[in-house]
């Protein structure tokens, strides 16, 4: 004989939000996890030790500025010296953005929901974006402010500062792109970490390597391309170009920029196809 049971269950009543909402909570959800908020207090401290590391230099521009009257580094210059921060910053956040949905197996349950694999891919990216944009972009505003109560002489270097904001984003931007592509390939966040900072470290090493050959064969035209092999270098290519701020490669010389910018762009979109391919498999699985 079977029996009915009223456990409760009731029809959802009120207002639906849409995927538009479900987008931004899951890109909300995302960089909160990328700054350990939410978590055990131990997944905050690399991403706020390593956005400590980059207000340092912030201040110490901040006192020169009031005690020399000078910028210790250009607006422009600061990501390409802060790279291995960055890069650090990168490694070590973003498994945490893509790891847990594949090692859990919950990317179907994202999708069951009126959330697409390109929306699902656009929040962790834009994420993963916004994070490393707050990492250089804070620090640049802080030196800007800084340089507004300082009141140093002549005119604030706001055309300097605009640009670098806006090529911090295309920079946050590329490197989320790939970085999250690359983490995205396995579900252990360790191996994660492993394969972005080796990419990162073969693309900075073979780079002056690379610009030493082909300068020591004399060719030097050949040789400015060696710098796009590394991201910071071809975006402070590209800034270079719109914004007319010096190069800030080792031996100061860049390509051709428009072209520069082209290759920024194509890969911008490879980064992204690449990990939108790698999603869409997951999600077939």
């Amino acid at each position: 004989m079977s029996e009915i049971y009223d456990i409760g269950y009731r029809h959802y009543d009120g207002p639906r939000l849409g995927r538009g909402y479900a987008v931004r909570a899951l890109t909300l959800h995302s960089l909160r996890g990328v700054f350990g908020l939410g978590r055990p207090a131990r997944s905050k401290i690399m991403p706020f030790a390593l956005l400590t590391v980059m207000l340092l230099p912030a201040v110490v521009t901040i006192a020169g500025m009031a005690l020399a009257q000078q910028r210790l580094i250009p607006y422009s210059a600061f990501a390409v010296i802060m790279q291995a921060v960055v890069a650090i910053f990168l490694a070590s956040q973003a498994p945490t953005v893509v790891a847990p949905d594949l090692r859990h197996r919950v990317l179907p349950l994202y999708l069951s929901r009126p959330v697409s694999v390109f929306e699902y891919v656009g929040a962790k990216l834009s994420a993963m974006t916004a994070a490393l944009f707050v990492l250089v972009g804070l620090p640049l505003t802080l030196i800007y402010v800084g340089e507004l109560v300082v009141d140093m002489p002549g005119p604030p270097a706001t055309g300097e500062y605009v640009g670098s904001i806006v090529m911090a984003l295309v920079l946050a931007l590329l490197l989320s792109a790939y970085g999250l592509s690359l983490a995205s390939f396995t579900p252990r966040r360790g191996l994660g970490v492993a394969s972005v900072i080796v990419v990162y470290l073969l693309s900075s090493a073979s780079v002056p390597m690379m610009y030493g050959v082909l300068a020591e064969t004399g060719n030097k035209s050949g040789a400015a391309w060696a710098w796009l092999l590394n991201p910071f270098w071809l975006v402070d290519s590209v800034q270079s170009w719109l914004f007319g701020t010096p190069p800030h490669s080792i031996e100061g010389d860049y390509p051709n920029g428009p072209a520069s910018a082209v290759i920024l762009v194509v890969l911008i979109g490879i980064g992204m196809a690449a990990l939108a391919l790698r999603y869409r498999k997951a999600a077939a699985q």
